[in-house]
């Protein structure tokens, strides 16, 4: 692991590498973003149709979306994007924002999330320390990047990311990456039953579902990673920040009860806050309990 150690051991070498390719990842997370909500919608089509028997011929035609193909263009005019228009923020500040072709104005979310990804990285690597297990920290912080934004456009929590992310937080606890293997099995198992019990109380009482099952499974993820002696702290912090945002739209943006507000962003953003400061929080949570 000599080559590691040079990066590790070379505080402005290892930020510039994480600044890149973290800006890279973020322009992949957009892809990730826009595309895999459609490959499921797509997905549950098909298998509905199986499922009722429509003939062929009736069945909706469509170019199959990957994350790969089709290759990505301009939604106003069909423009296909060329290398140098896909550098991650460069290429949004040289064209002005504009589309290189019709100069249609492009979304500032694309760049504003590879920021945020590559600001996000940094940080991580600079509270956790320059280690192997910060490194490693970069996929939960990443994969929580995508599913923040993914339930926030159509309160879906796939489970091709929650499912891989939960089974690698326990696969590198195993190994003590982050915590002991015995709290990332409780974690996992404790942040899974946790949501669920109030899912299924909520319904039995009000008749109505209060939460998707994704919440289960990003909350497992989240215990397996971090350990369930960090659970209470972001089941704390997720739902007041939620009710607090929840509250808002209410009042200021005349949203109804019946609106749904996903809570997925919630529970990332309470995750990302006990990555950084778990320490500090699990002690002051102690020193609550008079542990």
């Amino acid at each position: 692991m000599q080559f590691l150690d040079v990066y590790l051991n070379t505080p402005w070498l290892l930020y510039l590498t994480v600044t890149f390719v973290s800006l890279c990842i973020g322009s992949f997370l957009n892809v990730v973003i826009l595309r895999l909500p459609k490959m499921m919608h797509q997905d549950w089509r098909c298998q509905c149709e199986e499922f009722l028997e429509v003939p062929d011929k009736e069945r909706k035609k469509e170019e199959p979306v990957t994350l790969s193909k089709p290759a990505s263009t301009c939604p106003s005019c069909g423009h296909k994007i060329r290398a140098w228009e896909n550098i991650p923020v460069i290429s949004y500040l040289v064209l002005g924002g504009k589309c290189a072709s019709c100069k249609t104005r492009i979304s500032p979310r694309y760049p504003i999330i590879e920021a945020v990804t590559a600001l996000f990285s940094v940080l991580t690597v600079y509270l956790l320390g320059p280690t192997e297990a910060a490194l490693w920290a970069l996929l939960l912080v990443w994969a929580l990047v995508a599913l923040t934004v993914i339930d926030f456009d159509t309160q879906l929590l796939p489970d091709s990311i929650t499912l891989p992310l939960l089974w690698l937080g326990l696969v590198l606890n195993f190994f003590g990456v982050l915590t002991d293997f015995t709290s990332s099995f409780w974690g996992a198992v404790v942040g899974y039953l946790s949501l669920w019990s109030v899912y299924w109380l909520f319904k039995i009482v009000t008749g109505k579902e209060g939460m998707g099952h994704g919440d289960f499974k990003l909350l497992a993820a989240l215990g397996a990673w971090l350990g369930w002696q960090l659970l209470p702290a972001v089941i704390l912090l997720s739902s007041v920040v939620g009710a607090v945002v929840g509250i808002s739209l209410m009042v200021f943006r005349k949203h109804g009860r019946e609106v749904p507000i996903p809570f997925g962003p919630y529970l990332a953003a309470a995750g990302v806050l006990c990555l950084w400061f778990g320490d500090a929080i699990q002690r002051a949570w102690f020193a609550y309990l008079g542990v």
